[in-house]
């Protein structure tokens, strides 16, 4: 479906390793507060940086899998347009000159809005459109904004074409060229504030992206991006920052503050290292956090080797939140030092639209819609993954039966054509239901949420049985007799939903009354205990394949098929062959959770 119209972008050229911009407040110079300290004055500066993170692709409060408005129990309000609002206030409040906007990371992947606009309508065709998000930002008017992980989903091509409609850089200062161990993206961005009657404030904003995207998107940047540590690049830049002059360095970084990392070892840098940067890095004053989806109004950490406290603040992803840095400034011995640095997070409830991001998204916005409505098939009866997490779920068992059906189709006349083929999937949504009657794209897609591809692996018997039992520790122990609260029955060690795994053509119970690594009993296949030495060709996203969610021995498997089109088009494709959506056609239950021996459901 073509857009009502074209939009076109004049891109500043982006030159050498950062972007500065020398003078750049401009417009009514800022003044500098004259206070008494005894017989000197004391010049003053305030300045606010404004941060958003991971907003997905989302531009307004809209559910584009409901086609209805956002709604949720904690009353949350979401979208860019909320953002806009926002930040016209605060600039309102403190001057625009006065304040910075940045973003730290996962911008262009998350809804149909931003899977439209890379795969339907691409921006990378040839005349194509200019990127939403991209349009969104510019008019809001961010200052930087740093990679994230999923930047790299749809390719580095998509990226580029991104970046270039940005009138703000992308930044990356550990997202390296592999060959030259350069940066393949400007490391960070410098801003000089005029201060009437006082010498210039220099704000420098370093961009640190994740380091797993060498293995979450490692089809795309093997061999032509590597991923550092944030540590270690941060000990690197931080210094040159300010022997540039800078006279306060932030940092914006796509990483959370826990220190863990869900990748195991695989990779040797730390997933979430924020806070790990600010204890570690002198010469940082502040940090905005992205990647985990935590709402973090304020976090003090103490470097070890200044003893300056470093302040750290991560916004809830999708904009529903906004962090606020507010920094004080002193002019003290010919240099302008940082007296003090609170945050705190705007609610994005609390305001209205910005109408002109409405109309200015408004047709893209409507042809969106209109795609995820499309009628592909009906379905006999709603299927729904409300109980999705711990009873076996037709609707999951849809998914592993086109990932099944794809895979046996692409081996055919292969050397692997005549091994059995298991599949997995994961409960990715609690909310998620394919409703009796018309099935749509958006139906579809709210099953499937992430823009995974798919992978051909082949396990071992052994291997399979590993796999089962580590997915099996996302069950809380729960001793025979204790009550089942099936509120609190999953996510042990605070496992998400999407690193639980269903394994599709094998027959296992999951005995939560066991220890971990213990809990799988009765594994069969075809009727019989399953055999050790056996192969199997396992069908798997790409995210798993690739490492993420450190399954045993699936990242290291030898692969034998792939592809780039994604598991939510096949789905669709399926459906749309069938017509009719029956769960007899692709059905079964072949697991069950149990207390030695007993069911528990």
């Amino acid at each position: 479906m073509p857009l009502n119209r074209r939009k076109f972008l004049k891109k500043s050229a982006v030159t050498g390793a950062g972007v500065a911009l020398a003078g750049a407040a401009g417009a009514p110079a800022a003044q500098a507060v004259e206070a008494r300290k005894g017989h000197r004055p004391v010049k003053r500066y305030a300045l606010t940086v404004m941060g958003t993170t991971d907003l997905h692709g989302h531009v307004f409060n809209w559910d584009y899998f409901k086609d209805a408005e956002y709604t949720d129990a904690a009353g949350n309000a979401q979208g860019l347009a909320r953002i806009s609002t926002l930040v016209n206030a605060i600039r309102k409040e403190k001057g625009r000159a006065n304040t910075l906007l940045l973003d730290a990371g996962d911008t262009i992947q998350g809804t149909p809005l931003t899977y439209y606009y890379a795969k339907v309508d691409p921006i990378t065709a040839k005349g194509g459109p200019v990127h939403p998000m991209a349009q969104a930002m510019n008019a809001i008017g961010y200052d930087a904004v740093a990679l994230g992980n999923h930047e790299f989903n749809y390719g580095i091509e998509t990226l580029r074409k991104f970046e270039s409609q940005c009138d703000f850089p992308l930044l990356g200062a550990n997202a390296l060229d592999a060959k030259t161990l350069k940066p393949a993206f400007p490391p960070y961005f410098m801003k000089t504030f005029r201060v009437q009657g006082a010498p210039p404030v220099k704000v420098a904003v370093l961009g640190l992206t994740n380091p797993g995207i060498a293995i979450w998107d490692k089809a795309y940047v093997q061999g032509k991006l590597t991923f550092p540590g944030l540590e270690e690049q941060a000990a690197k830049w931080v210094p040159k920052l300010r022997s540039m002059g800078a006279d306060v360095v932030v940092v914006s970084a796509h990483s959370g503050a826990s220190g863990t990392s869900s990748y195991g070892d695989q990779v040797p840098y730390v997933e979430n290292s924020a806070a790990l940067v600010a204890q570690q890095v002198p010469g940082i004053d502040a940090i905005l956090v992205g990647h985990a989806h935590l709402e973090i109004p304020e976090l003090k950490v103490t470097n070890a080797a200044s003893g300056k406290t470093v302040v750290l603040s991560e916004p809830l992803a999708f904009a529903e939140r906004m962090s606020v840095f507010d920094f004080q400034l002193v002019f003290e011995r010919g240099c302008w030092r940082v007296e003090s640095v609170a945050a705190s997070v705007r609610n994005t409830n609390a305001v209205a639209d910005d109408p002109r991001i409405t109309r200015l998204l408004k047709d893209e916005h409507d042809v969106v819609v209109a795609y995820v409505n499309q009628v592909v098939g009906t379905a006999t009866e709603t299927l729904t993954t409300v109980e999705a997490r711990y009873k076996d779920a037709p609707i999951i068992d849809l998914i592993t039966k086109v990932q099944e059906d794809v895979v046996r189709a692409a081996l055919v006349g292969t050397e692997y054509a005549s091994l059995p083929v298991l599949a997995q999937a994961s409960p990715f949504s609690r909310t998620s239901e394919i409703p009796a009657g018309d099935v749509t794209i958006r139906d579809l897609s709210s099953l499937y949420v992430y823009d995974n591809t798919l992978v051909a692996a082949v396990l071992t018997g052994a291997q399979v049985r590993a796999y089962l039992e580590y997915s099996a520790n996302y069950f809380v122990r729960t001793a025979v007799g204790a009550v089942i609260d099936t509120e609190k029955l999953t996510n042990a060690n605070n496992r998400p939903d999407y690193n639980y795994d269903y394994v599709s053509g094998l027959a296992y119970d999951i005995d939560i009354a066991q220890a971990e690594g213990s809990r799988i009993k009765n594994l069969t296949y075809g009727g019989a205990p399953l055999d050790d030495a056996q192969r199997f060709v396992f069908a798997v996203n790409n995210y798993r394949a690739n490492g993420g969610g450190a399954f045993p021995f699936v990242a290291s498997a030898p692969e034998v098929w792939s592809e780039s089109t994604e598991i939510r088009t096949r789905i669709a494709e399926w459906v749309t062959a069938k017509g009719s959506l029956d769960p007899a056609e692709f059905a079964s239950v072949d697991w069950k959770l149990t207390r030695e021996g007993t069911p528990v459901f």
